[in-house]
């Protein structure tokens, strides 16, 4: 009697084209990546353990990716790109009050990483620590800079020409805010998610009064 010839185990990509396939393993990838840089850093999270976290073949590593680095930079937009969909409900939710949108802004920020404290653990401390991931870090700041002073621009009107205290202003909370949440996601500042909020509200809104009362003052004609 012939040997019963075993059953073939389906595959996973069964019933998906060659492009949706490419496009799952690439999430695949992005998600193992996004695990093993929250848990392990950067030092476990090679191309091998990637993959073998993925549970695919090195291989498929490839036709996504052509370094490393350009994985770990997939995984940094990724999270950045779901906290500033965050970030732009809560804004929109705040309507044209400015300080309402800039708490929509603080409690988005914090709310998100704090849902998921890998997110935070990217977002401040291993993009800190690979020159690539930096360098995104960076950009993404700038970018929230801009995007910071178009929406006080909108709220407040726009300054003059060269004055440049509205972008200075917007560093300041950006950078600064950064600082914060990392601290307060490594336990050095010790309260709680809430009075966080209300804390980095109630300072982030006076640095913009300030920088508003100096705008005023330089373009008053006795300034």
């Amino acid at each position: 009697m012939p040997a019963s010839t075993p059953a073939r185990t389906p595959s996973r990509w069964n019933g998906l084209s060659p492009e949706e396939r490419q496009r799952e393993r690439r999430r695949l990838l992005i998600d193992a990546a996004f695990d093993l840089l929250a848990s392990e850093g950067q030092a476990g999270t090679t191309v091998r353990a990637v993959c073998a976290h993925a549970r695919l073949n090195p291989r498929y590593f490839y036709e996504s990716f052509d370094e490393l680095d350009a994985l770990l930079i997939a995984v940094y937009d990724d999270v950045i790109e779901q906290l500033h969909n965050e970030i732009r409900a809560g804004v929109r939710d705040a309507g044209d009050d400015p300080d309402a949108a800039v708490r929509g802004s603080v409690e988005a920020t914090i709310r998100f990483v704090d849902a998921d404290r890998r997110r935070g653990q990217i977002l401040y401390v291993e993009a800190l620590g690979n020159e690539a991931l930096n360098r995104r870090r960076m950009n993404a700041g700038f970018d929230l800079v801009e995007a910071v002073e178009r929406d006080a621009a909108r709220r407040r009107g726009a300054p003059a020409g060269s004055e440049q205290i509205g972008r200075i202003g917007a560093a300041l909370l950006v950078g600064g805010f950064s600082e914060i949440v990392a601290a307060w996601l490594d336990g050095r500042i010790d309260i709680d998610a809430d009075q966080l909020i209300e804390d980095a509200t109630e300072l982030f809104v006076s640095v913009g009064a300030v920088a508003g009362d100096l705008v005023a003052r330089r373009s008053s004609p006795a300034g």
